[in-house]
């Protein structure tokens, strides 16, 4: 992901239920305690229709797991159109336990990111001279890096599909998902199958190292710019990145309405669903956070669902927040990174 990219609320108790307890759903080394309703700034605003959807998209795999099988049993009776009647289910089931860093401190970094769209074609042809690859399988060169695995020939015969610039390819390759306008017509969406042992390496901030972008210009538009500009240096920026992420088209009953799959398993929701790391937070958890918006103090408070996972996203309070597709989710996502506080809500006991 390209990263750029707290604080009036209401509480309802009922007998019955005890707070869970952390180490049943988490890492036991997770830093949080539990705390009250009233805690969380804006959860009474937030307008949970939207995230209601987005938690019965997570139910679908959560239920599986006996610690959730009877909150999301009972989700089933709430009227997915009241938002009042969805907030007393929140609270009747869950208790929201406050995440903190491992400093004690409770706030983090909030990034942003997207579903790419690009152009391409099942052929290479005309101006689509880059290749999405096919998962090689198993292979003693996933441990080499980017330049390694491409001068090595091991890919050829793995390609999927042929986009017209590198350099959204390799956005496309950070944010993991996307979709292709192709050239023979229609579209096809393409998803994250896997990728090598190497570490992800940021191409954005080795262009400001190295002085060659401003921070104003560390964006997709602003790093195309640079490639445009010097054409005959775009690979020797790309190889700065040595990890290589590989894709599978997605199956064509995906509904173009439905985000990416992310890596619970289930597509994300624009400006509901966050990626998390899933050492700290169980993945398909509630999690409810208060941030602002993309370089601004405009408050941003609302429930979101821990539905992916990012190979630079590490630590407690630590998420990356999905934008959705297109021209604006793009920009959103490439200039968000801002502070924000993050609470996660677990099932009760009964």
């Amino acid at each position: 992901m390209l990263t750029g990219v707290v604080l009036a609320a209401c509480s309802t108790g009922q007998t019955g239920f005890q707070p869970a307890k952390t180490p049943q759903y988490t890492d036991s080394s997770t830093p949080m305690h539990s705390t009250s309703w009233q805690q969380l700034p804006g959860w009474q605003d937030d307008n949970l229709l939207s995230a209601w959807s987005a938690f019965q998209t997570s139910c679908e795999k959560l239920s599986r797991k006996p610690d959730w099988a009877s909150v999301c049993n009972d989700a089933r009776h709430v009227d997915p159109l009241d938002s009042r009647a969805i907030r007393r289910y929140f609270e009747q089931h869950f208790t929201p336990f406050s995440l903190s860093n491992s400093d004690g401190s409770t706030v983090g970094t909030i990034t942003g990111y997207y579903e790419p769209v690009l152009r391409g074609s099942r052929t290479r042809h005309g101006p689509y001279q880059v290749p999405l690859y096919r998962n090689m399988g198993s292979s003693s060169l996933m441990a080499a890096s980017r330049s390694q695995l491409i001068k090595s020939g091991v890919l050829h015969g793995r390609e999927l599909v042929w986009v017209d610039d590198p350099v959204e390819a390799a956005f496309l390759q950070i944010q993991g998902s996307g979709r292709i306008k192709l050239a023979e017509g229609g579209e096809m969406r393409v998803g994250f199958a896997g990728a090598t042992d190497q570490p992800f390496q940021s191409f954005a901030r080795w262009l400001l190292d190295h002085g060659e972008i401003t921070p104003a210009q560390a964006t997709l538009p602003g790093i195309k710019a640079w490639a445009n500009a010097n054409p005959g240096r775009v690979q020797e920026m790309l190889n700065v990145n040595p990890r290589f992420v590989f894709f599978r088209e997605l199956d064509s009953t995906h509904k173009d309405s439905d985000g990416p799959i992310g890596a619970q398993g289930v597509p994300l929701t624009p400006e509901r669903s966050i990626a998390i790391d899933p050492k700290q937070i169980p993945l398909g958890a509630p999690v409810f956070l208060s941030t602002t918006r993309p370089l601004s103090n405009q408050r941003m408070q609302r429930l979101m669902l821990a539905q992916d996972t990012g190979s630079a996203i590490k630590g407690t309070v630590r998420a990356d927040f999905f934008w959705g597709h297109g021209d604006e989710a793009s920009l959103n996502a490439g200039r968000m990174k801002q502070p924000g506080q993050m609470w996660v809500f677990l099932p009760n006991r009964q």
